[in-house]
């Protein structure tokens, strides 16, 4: 029925359009599907994705689309973009949709949610003891000004893996902390020679290790500028400690907004620097990075989430992987005053700071904007899932 609908779409350029009446109730074309909607930070359907009765981060309770706020709203050709990613690496479950999804790049708004009410059913996520609310943050990809030598200016190094860190997390032993990095002579001598770039502000470095990807821009010899893509390659495995809080427990700011702290850290830098690097080494999680080479067709999309797929601006989320399974069709709904979301996403990545059932943090693009925007996130949210319905 549905592969005529959009070989008749293909043929005449007449979009179907789906009545209004349709959006107020469930679309009754099969019951949910009995596979489980669990995760384990793997892709829907994989073996060994728990069964329903395990207890994760969350669980999810069946609604009809009449419960989902702005369903009708949300223009689709972004979401619809971010789909064909998603089906780069969709998973058992949702690959069998990516057919359909490839044909409705062709089709309107309402094809494409007349459609979606015909293959998934919502499901409230909500935490174990039944809350429904939970945060929205969101995060970016720095793009930074760098050199792939010391020199003066640009004297904060980013670095590659070194030699020891697969036998420290295969010990589960963590690695040096930040602040031994930077002043442990062993630490130092195992990191000799593993530098890939040189950033001008180690505040800058701290960035990147907090997004966990990004841009460098250097330049070359003719004067001309390149990019290099900088792409998450381990930790030293030591937990995340935000430094807008470090921060606020002192007294020190009340704005924990990034752009708060940035003013906090101009204002300190020159009367006391001592300061400024004591609120880095807060936080011991480091990050290291490896260069990531795309083709010229792929040089303007986002860094690769946990999924393996490229973000997409406004459309990629990181979810808490025990909660909701990498690729997953996610509905989101978060008003506040940093902006009013009311749009599908997908979840393709994860963080060491995302945990818990209704908790997002949404990827913003790339760049300062996006920065300015990642920065000041912070606001309510609740969750729905689409997760396929049974096949007949």
């Amino acid at each position: 029925m549905w592969t005529f609908i959009v070989g008749s779409l293909v043929a005449c350029g007449t979009p179907r359009r789906a009545p209004v009446s349709d959006y107020g109730r469930t679309y009754p074309t099969a019951p949910a599907s009995p596979d489980a909607p669990r995760a384990s930070g793997t892709l829907a359907g994989m073996p060994g994705t728990p069964n329903p009765q395990q207890s994760y981060r969350s669980r999810w309770v069946a609604v009809p689309w009449s419960d989902v706020p702005g369903w009708q709203d949300d223009p689709t050709q972004d979401a619809w973009n971010a789909w064909l990613h998603n089906c780069e690496r969709p998973g058992p479950l949702f690959g069998p949709l990516c057919s359909d999804v490839r044909q409705l790049m062709l089709g309107s708004d309402d094809d494409r949610r007349l459609w979606m009410m015909g293959h998934l059913q919502p499901y409230r996520v909500e935490s174990l003891d039944g809350a429904t609310d939970g945060l929205l943050t969101s995060y970016y990809e720095p793009l930074f000004d760098a050199s792939t030598q010391m020199r003066p200016g640009f004297e904060a190094p980013l670095y590659a893996p070194p030699d020891g860190l697969s036998e420290a997390r295969r010990t589960g032993r963590p690695w040096f902390s930040r602040q031994e990095i930077d002043t442990s002579p062993q630490a130092r001598e195992a990191l000799r020679g593993r530098e890939v770039a040189w950033l001008a502000d180690p505040v800058d470095a701290l960035v990147l290790h907090i997004q966990g990807s990004g841009r460098v821009r250097v330049s070359n010899p003719d004067g001309s500028t390149r990019i290099i893509r900088l792409a998450f390659a381990g930790s030293n495995e030591q937990p995340y400690q935000s430094v807008g809080r470090w921060l606020l427990d002192r007294g020190f700011i009340r704005d924990a907004s990034w752009p708060g702290i940035k003013a906090w850290i101009a204002s300190t830098q020159r009367s006391n620097p001592r300061l400024v690097q004591e609120m880095l080494w807060s936080n011991p999680r480091y990050v290291f990075f490896r260069e990531e080479v795309r083709s010229a067709a792929d040089a303007d999309l986002g860094p690769r989430g946990a999924q393996g797929v490229p973000l997409s601006a406004g459309r990629s989320i990181a979810v808490d992987k025990d909660s909701i399974p990498y690729g997953t069709p996610v509905w989101l709904a978060s008003a506040g005053s940093n902006a009013n979301l009311q749009r599908l996403v997908f979840a393709q990545d994860t963080g060491s700071a995302i945990v818990g059932a209704v908790r997002a943090d949404y990827f913003a693009g790339t760049g300062a904007d996006a920065g300015e925007f990642a920065g000041r996130m912070k606001q309510g949210l609740r969750l729905w899932v689409l997760w396929p319905k049974a096949r007949e």
